[in-house]
């Protein structure tokens, strides 16, 4: 279970989200990567191509709406082929209530400090 902090300044709750979901994720990449470097390059070529796109056309004042909506497909598309070929722990992580409930009240008892020491609120 990821176990939030605070952030060095202390004025922020740190999920711990790239030592627990990502590092796993890029190890079994680079694993994928060594067995099979054709396919699995020619899926991350694919998937760079299609955000590459969506890039240009999110900034592009004269892109057509309709353009954007299809290179996001386009995008969606392509990461979805690189996430079906995750091993299933991959996936978003489920918790049981319990689990739930333990997370919920760590990250209220660290927002709490937060707001406590800093006497204020970070509502927008």
């Amino acid at each position: 279970m990821m176990r939030p902090g605070l952030t060095a300044a202390g004025d922020r709750v740190r999920l711990p989200v790239a030592e627990q979901l990502l590092a796993p994720l890029l190890d079994d990449l680079a694993i994928a990567y060594a067995e099979d470097p054709v396919s699995v390059g020619q899926l991350l070529a694919a998937h760079a191509g299609s955000v590459l796109r969506l890039d240009h056309a999110a900034v592009s004042e004269d892109m057509p709406e309709y353009e954007r909506a299809i290179r996001a497909g386009q995008a969606d598309e392509s990461r979805e082929a690189l996430f079906a070929e995750l091993p299933a722990e991959h996936t978003d992580p489920l918790l049981t209530a319990d689990l739930a409930i333990t997370l919920a009240g760590r990250l209220t008892h660290l927002a709490a400090h937060i707001r406590h020491t800093t006497n204020r609120s970070t509502r927008p």
